[in-house]
Order: structure tokens, then C-alpha cells, then sequence
């Protein structure tokens, strides 16, 4: 039986061995795959694989939603990263510089405590800090530009300049009053350019503290918009650097499914579905898909609330539609491609 490798489901059994296009051997003929397989294969670009014909063993595998907790080191490194960027933005406050050792001190071992981690949406989901918005967003900018990067076949140490880079766009903000920043009104035309301002803050910040021009022109640019619409110099395309794009992919994924004081967070899936709509002019389309691609695998075993108030669990991937998936409903298959007036509202925990 071959299949595309988004339609694979856990517990799927290989009936022969699977390489990628450059010949690398990935896995063994008899593998029983599980959602890591998934995904490798979905990062080497593997499109289809030979299986055995499925039975019920495949169906009940999934019959639990697979999402779990971050371990006890995951957790505090990431706590430890958010003391860090506190850290990072009282200096700044006190009118210190920031000191490279200091970041590299609390980014640096959050990102290896995650290297392995191939759930990331089950990351996403657990990982949740009850700090200032503004600290958590940035941790997860930088967690989720380092592993953009490294879907993109970045080096480790590249991937860490960007993961870096994330991790700190947001320095500016501690030049903005707190005021302005936790308004749960709307901003006035004023205060909205004063917001925008962070981005110019955290470029000077950059570049005085660390002389790092890579990461100040992130800081810089990432709220910039490859049609132009961005701020705060309306760059274009390729004018703006390849690492501000990779963040900003993070950026506005991670924003959306935060809690803010002026929006509800969103659901995981959904904001995929809205990175997907603007990666047609907003932001960079082939960095969008690399996203896309590699977090869809993420969703199959989760539980799923539809918005006809039944709940599921998705066990295949829609190929021509990711945001439509095969859902089982005690032991009943629906087919979203198929319901349109059925969506997804939520991904459980």
C-alpha cells in the first residue's frame, strides 16, 4: 500500500526501507512509525512510502491523544530563559547595557534541552508561564526561530544565531512605558506609533551592547512585511534580512496563540491556517511552508474539539487541505475535507 507521508498515521508499518532524495537511509523496512518518524520523513522531503495494509491495531494506537508534558529540564530551562529576558529587559531599564554572556546563559541551555524534542506542538501547549506576556513571547520567537532554522538545513551554530536573534526582537519594548504596553484598550494613533518605535529601540540596544548588526537589524526589521506594509521603514522582499523573515513567522505565530490583554489566544491550527493565508504577500512564503510542513505531522494523535461540539482525535493528515484532517470520533471516521460547515475550534491538552 503506498501513501503520501502526510497520510500516515501512527502506527503504520513500513513494508520497505525509505531514503531520502540524496540516498541517506532513514528507515528500515518493518519500522512501526510513530509521530518522530513522521516527521523526519517529512523533513527529508519524503513523499511516499510503502506500508502494510492497515487494520484496526493502527486505528486503536490512536484512540488516546499523544500529548504530553514537558519534562522537569524543559520546564526550568525555559523558566530560566524567561528570568533571563527579565533580566535582560531590567538592564536595559536601569540604563545598562546587555552582556552576551547573560543571554547565551539562559537561551543557550533551554535550546539544548530541546534539540531532541520532536513534538512541538505538545511543547506549545504545556510549556505556559503565568509572566508578562512580553517575556513568554519572546522565549518561544526564539525556541521556535531556532527550530525554522533548523528545518531550513541551517548549521547548529546558525540555528543558534537566529534561536538568539528571536530571543531577543522584542529588547526594545523595555523602552516602551508599561502603560502603553499592557493597554487593554486600543491604542490611540499616538501610543501605536510610540509601540512601534520598539523596533528602532531594540536596533540601538543591539548595536551598542553586543555590535552585532545581524541581530539589531532583526530587531529592526522584524515587523517588516515582504508587500511593504510592515514598519518601520516599508522594506520589501529580499530588502529585508533572510533571519528577519525566519522571525517573523515566529513572531506573529507565537503572538497569536498568546494570551494578551487586547486578544484571546488562538488555537494552534488555526494560526497556521492564518500564517498560511499570509504568506501570500505578508510573509515569506517558502520559510511559511517550511513552518507549515514540519508542524502539521505535530497534530496527528491530538484531541480535537469541532465546532458541532463533538470531539475527536486526528489520525490523518489531509495532503491537499493540511487544515482539514481525517478526524476519529469513537471509532467513527470524519472526513473535514468533505464537511464544510465543520472546523476545528480547539486542540486539546
Amino acid at each position: 500500500m503506498r501513501i503520501h507521508v502526510l497520510q500516515l498515521i501512527v502506527g503504520d508499518k513500513l513494508i520497505s526501507d525509505s531514503y531520502n532524495m540524496v540516498g541517506l537511509h532513514l528507515l528500515s523496512s518493518g519500522t512501526v512509525v510513530d509521530a518522530g518518524d513522521i516527521l523526519m520523513l517529512n523533513r527529508h522531503n519524503v513523499e511516499y512510502v510503502d506500508i502494510h495494509p492497515r487494520g484496526n491495531e493502527a486505528i486503536n494506537v490512536l484512540e488516546e491523544p499523544t500529548v504530553r508534558q514537558a519534562n522537569s529540564t524543559q520546564l526550568h530551562s525555559f523558566n530560566d530563559a524567561i528570568t533571563g529576558i527579565k533580566d535582560l529587559f531590567a538592564a536595559v531599564e536601569n540604563g545598562e547595557s546587555i552582556q552576551n554572556e547573560l543571554i547565551e546563559s539562559a537561551f543557550n541551555p533551554m535550546i539544548e534541552s530541546f534539540q531532541e524534542e520532536k513534538d512541538v506542538v505538545s511543547l506549545l501547549l504545556s510549556l505556559n508561564s503565568k509572566d508578562d506576556y512580553t517575556y513568554q513571547h519572546s522565549v518561544q520567537v526564539g525556541m521556535l526561530s531556532y527550530y525554522i532554522a533548523k528545518w531550513m538545513n541551517k548549521s547548529e551554530k546558525e540555528a543558534l544565531h537566529i534561536g538568539k536573534a528571536g530571543y531577543l526582537h522584542d529588547i526594545g519594548k523595555s523602552k516602551i512605558h508599561s502603560d502603553i504596553l499592557h493597554k487593554p484598550a486600543k491604542l490611540t494613533n499616538d501610543e501605536y506609533n510610540e509601540i512601534q518605535k520598539h523596533t528602532i529601540y531594540g536596533y540601538e540596544i543591539i548595536k551598542k551592547s553586543l555590535n552585532d548588526n545581524t541581530l539589531a537589524l532583526v530587531a529592526l526589521e522584524h515587523h517588516e512585511r515582504m508587500d511593504g506594509t510592515g514598519y518601520p521603514l516599508r522594506k520589501k522582499s529580499t530588502e529585508i534580512h533572510s533571519y528577519s523573515r525566519i522571525i517573523s513567522v515566529a513572531d506573529v505565530y507565537s503572538a497569536m496563540i498568546c494570551n494578551r490583554v487586547y486578544q484571546e489566544k488562538r488555537d494552534l491550527l488555526i494560526v497556521l491556517k492564518e500564517l498560511h493565508r499570509m504568506s501570500f504577500g505578508q510573509l515569506d512564503p517558502k520559510i511559511t511552508q517550511v513552518f507549515i510542513r514540519n508542524m502539521i505531522p505535530n497534530f496527528i494523535g491530538k484531541k480535537v474539539s469541532l465546532s458541532d461540539g463533538r470531539v475527536g482525535t486526528i489520525v490523518m493528515t489531509n495532503p491537499s487541505d493540511f487544515f482539514r484532517p481525517l478526524i476519529n470520533i469513537d471509532n467513527q471516521f470524519l472526513d473535514l475535507s468533505q464537511l464544510c460547515d465543520v472546523e476545528i475550534t480547539k486542540i486539546a491538552i
